[in-house]
């Protein structure tokens, strides 16, 4: 038996073909209330919330069903420095993927690459990109518990660019910029830690943050002010004035 929509199209097309007739010979004449009653009883049924009641219920389906029951991958490269780190710490990244996100991660020491896929159990197709980016935040140099908010939060990123992107800078030039991002003990690099939010780490002329698109934003701008050559008294007033900013708003 065909639905109530289409018998209603093969009705309503009937009725078309007999007007369509009636007018070419004008010679039958059809009674409007006639074609009405015969469209009224044609029509689908409307659903009454006894109806609605019984509607089917479907189950949510899984990442890899949206995919088409596909495996996606994905890999991350380890640089030879970062193999004992990670070594050290594989257990503290191996359980929130496997057991949080639901996915399969191993070491290829082949390739020298850790991989990630995901099974049927993972419940969410986002999953498998949060858990890459943990990974690379990791390699990157980043503490396994603050790389692990990527997990976590939604809003958060990874940015990185290299000194000479902003100024060049060569031999002791360089060396007392780099100095100059750290400070002593490290005081200038976590000043704008602690001011923005963020996490910055200084890999040789590489830096790289983690956080919101906004705090990254302007732990950027601190970073490019003393690598232009701004005192860094400047920049913890510019920096002082910000965190209040942001204090205010949360």
């Amino acid at each position: 038996k065909a639905p109530a929509h289409i018998a209603f199209r093969q009705e309503h097309k009937q009725l078309r073909k007999v007007c369509a007739k009636a007018m070419a010979s004008k010679d039958v004449v059809i009674e409007t209330s006639d074609f009405a009653a015969k469209l009224k009883a044609a029509a689908p049924p409307i659903p009454t919330d006894a109806d609605m009641e019984f509607k089917p219920q479907f189950e949510a389906l899984s990442a890899q069903k949206m995919n088409g029951n596909k495996t996606e991958l994905r890999r991350v490269p380890v640089p030879q420095h970062r193999f004992t780190p990670l070594k050290e710490n594989w257990m503290a990244i191996y359980k929130p993927i496997t057991e949080i996100l639901k996915l399969d991660m191993r070491m290829n020491l082949k390739t020298k690459k850790v991989e990630i896929k995901t099974t049927k159990e993972t419940p969410d197709v986002g999953s498998l990109q949060k858990a890459a980016d943990f990974v690379q935040a990791f390699i990157l140099g980043f503490d396994t518990s603050d790389a692990i908010a990527l997990l976590r939060l939604d809003d958060l990123y990874l940015e990185s660019f290299e000194i000479k992107d902003v100024k060049t800078l060569r031999g002791e030039h360089l060396s007392r910029c780099i100095g100059r991002l750290s400070g002593k003990q490290g005081k200038t690099k976590f000043t704008i830690e602690n001011s923005t939010r963020t996490r910055v780490v200084l890999a040789d002329t590489r830096i790289h943050i983690l956080g919101s698109f906004n705090n990254i934003k302007i732990a950027r701008d601190a970073i490019c002010s003393l690598i232009l050559g701004s005192p860094p008294g400047k920049v913890y007033t510019k920096l002082r004035t910000i965190s209040s900013r942001l204090a205010e708003s949360y």
